[in-house]
């Protein structure tokens, strides 16, 4: 391997372009982000080509940041990006429409009809169909527009146009852009009835390889457009969940990361994939053959700025000092939870007459009683241990909140420096060009931030209080 070498991480996001430049040791050496204004348009359709003139633009800010020296060794680079979201191009690889966003609901039709066909076709592989996903929304074009049908060469997803862009590839995706566009990750193949039930041609369709698999070198003219090396090597992406999960360094059987941001999502690394007959879990497919379910619920960390948006800097130093509450609290703001449990008509609860340091707590533990549940039906459904935790989030900048779910899960949990698609864009980037596998580049890569181990005397009383909540979602038919 080379002394120095660098790698690239791209995230396209619904709102904008963020460039990593990472180096072999896992520093971020300089990063640079471009803001896309979001509308309502903007999100059932965008512009691909403005997606390229700033995914261009942040890359030249990002070199021209750093010295020649750095420049010359820049190895690879990759690209995150959200999945469901799909753009039809033509023979020049000239888009036909403009993407269709994961987040566009106008195939909600459709997407009742693909999982209703897929229910009948398949006996594994993804079924979860709705309108956030990708082959709902080729069926959509294709009733929409049939006059164009014609022009079309191939559909692509996001990550995979800015590949193209790059590479001049623009038929190639991977595992975890694939999946919700019908993809069988069992059998590696396009499942037979997306052509002969759906109608949507086998040509359309783009080969599919794990992530960080080498595509090509930049193209000529994506060097001159960005400032990147003739030599950097383009490697296929990744979706920006699966991004920040091995960001967190959850790559290995046995490790997961939680995420509290807005909402609850827990993605890991496991043996064989996770069969959920209710639907809360779905699996992914990891580049060396494992396999990486993940879930995402509703509850989350939203009830913080919504709630106590002047207060929880204070409260949450107050907090430290009443917990445990012993009171039951599960702060869901909105009706319905997917995720561990689907409960359409769930609502969150409190305690009446809890003073806001006892009601901030009780929300935080909250929150950490529904990841302890989560993490027990992995076990259970899996069959697998549960080896290591880590985390990211606004949430896992608490302490006090970190205190409070190593205890109440009894373990560890591992809060890692540099956690965003970027930067597992850039890991992907290097895990088959300066390493072997992505394992082996998450391990030198990925920078621990600090290390949570649970309380004993903690873990101890948060033990009845867990099996209380659990009692409470019984009583109210949360679960079964």
């Amino acid at each position: 391997m080379n002394d120095k070498a660098y790698f690239l991480g791209i995230d396209l996001g619904t709102q904008g372009v963020r460039v990593v430049l990472l180096d072999n040791a896992g520093n971020v050496i300089t990063a640079d982000e471009k803001v896309m204004p979001l509308t309502d348009s903007s999100r059932q359709q965008q512009d691909v080509e403005n997606w390229w003139l700033l995914s261009a633009q942040c890359i030249r800010s990002v070199l021209k940041k750093t010295e020649s020296s750095v420049r010359k060794n820049i190895i690879a680079v990759s690209v995150s990006s959200t999945s469901g979201t799909v753009i039809p191009l033509n023979k020049n690889d000239q888009p036909v429409h403009p993407a269709i966003m994961y987040s566009d609901k106008r195939s909600a039709d459709q997407s009742a009809r693909c999982a209703s066909i897929t229910a009948e076709n398949l006996t594994t592989g993804f079924t979860r169909f709705n309108s956030s996903c990708g082959l709902p929304k080729i069926l959509w074009f294709m009733e929409q527009f049939p006059h164009r049908v014609g022009d079309i060469k191939c559909w692509v997803h996001a990550a995979d146009y800015i590949t193209g862009k790059l590479s001049g590839v623009f038929n190639t995706t991977d595992y975890t852009n694939a999946l919700k566009t019908g993809y069988d990750l069992i059998h590696l193949c396009w499942p037979g009835y997306i052509t002969e039930v759906l109608g949507i041609k086998k040509e359309w369709l783009p080969q599919v390889v794990p992530s960080g698999t080498v595509i090509g070198k930049i193209s000529g003219a994506a060097a001159t457009e960005t400032g990147l090396p003739e030599h950097t090597v383009v490697t296929v992406g990744i979706t920006d969940g699966c991004a920040s999960q091995i960001a967190s360094g959850a790559t290995q059987p046995g490790q997961w990361n939680t995420t509290i941001g807005t909402t609850l999502v827990i993605k890991g690394v496991t043996q064989k994939p996770v069969t959920d007959r209710e639907g809360r879990l779905y699996n992914h497919r990891h580049p060396e053959g494992y396999w990486m379910p993940g879930g995402a619920g509703n509850i989350g960390a939203d009830w913080v700025t919504k709630e106590f948006p002047e207060q929880f800097i204070a409260l949450n130093e107050a907090a430290e000092h009443v917990i445990p509450t012993g009171a039951i609290a599960y702060p869901l703001l909105a009706e319905g939870e997917r995720f561990p449990f689907i409960a359409p008509r769930a609502r969150g609860f409190q305690p009446p007459a809890l003073s806001p340091e006892l009601s901030f707590a009780a929300k935080m533990e909250g929150v950490a009683y529904v990841e302890r549940y989560a993490y027990e039906l992995i076990r259970r459904l899996s069959g697998e241990e549960i080896s290591e935790v880590y985390t990211a989030g606004g949430a896992s900048c608490s302490d006090t909140w970190l205190k409070i779910r190593s205890a109440i899960l009894n373990k560890p949990i591992y809060k890692m420096k540099h956690v965003s698609g970027a930067v597992g864009a850039a890991i992907v980037a290097a895990s088959q060009t300066h390493f072997s596998t992505l394992s082996a580049a998450a391990k030198t890569l990925v920078q621990k931030d600090k290390l949570i181990t649970p309380q004993k005397y903690l873990s101890e009383q948060y033990e009845s209080f867990y099996h209380s909540f659990i009692a409470e979602l019984i009583a109210r038919n949360y679960i079964g």
